[in-house]
């Protein structure tokens, strides 16, 4: 069962009183917790935050997101991150610090069309942001099938702690990439289970404003057929 109570809400909505921690999208007004947004609030624990009901990306430094090369220079990558920036990945960050502008072809690593996981590195609103593939399982995705969402159901998606996304997993045996951005990319060796995995993010995405959504996704889940 779903813990958060759950309402439609839009800016200078009343969603509850203090003490509560105000979150996303949200202000506290003296004791009231006000929306700041048109969306969905969550209260869960000690916490109040407002789902927007929709929404370009934002970047944020150290988000997780996946995009796809649309462009290079000879010194880095340009990426569609589903924002109204571009993501720059810089070569060097691909090739180490031996790379050589002159000596390295850039799409002998990553070409038009391939899809990155990354982190984004440094982002302010007076630039594009920087994206970063240094750490551990970022990169160059090699398979799966791209799944877009909007970028605001993705914490929807995750669930509290985790449950949503480990409910779709373990039901489907799917490995599932998920992008802050709203891009998500699904792996799965039966297809059976990719497809069930792709409509149960597709559900979640449509019906993340009503309750009792896990409980929802798992008897799709568990029944029979595509």
């Amino acid at each position: 069962m779903d813990n958060a109570k759950r309402k439609y809400v839009i800016p200078g909505d009343v969603i509850t009183t203090a003490p509560f921690r105000p979150e996303q999208n949200v202000i506290l007004d003296g004791k009231k917790i006000i929306a700041t947004v048109v969306g969905t609030s969550e209260i869960y624990d000690d916490s109040v935050r407002v789902i927007p009901l929709a929404g370009k990306y934002s970047p944020k430094v150290n988000d997780l997101i996946i995009g796809k090369v649309v462009s290079h220079s000879s010194l880095s990558w340009e990426l569609d991150i589903n924002s109204c920036y571009v993501g720059f990945l810089p070569a060097q960050d691909v090739f180490g610090r031996d790379f050589s502008a002159h000596a390295d072809e850039l799409t002998s690593k990553l070409k038009k069309g391939d899809l990155v996981v990354a982190r984004i590195a440094n982002s302010d609103r007076s630039r594009d942001p920087l994206l970063t593939v240094s750490d551990r399982e970022l990169g160059k995705i090699e398979s799966g099938e791209l799944v877009k969402i909007s970028p605001s159901k993705v914490p929807r998606l995750i669930g509290k702690r985790g449950t949503m996304i480990q409910t779709i997993e373990m039901a489907t045996n799917a490995i599932i990439t998920i992008g802050q951005n709203g891009w998500i990319v699904v792996s799965c060796e039966n297809r059976n289970g990719l497809l069930k995995a792709i409509k149960a993010i597709r559900m979640v995405d449509k019906q993340a404003h009503i309750a009792n959504l896990t409980d929802r996704v798992k008897l799709m889940l568990e029944s029979s057929g595509e």
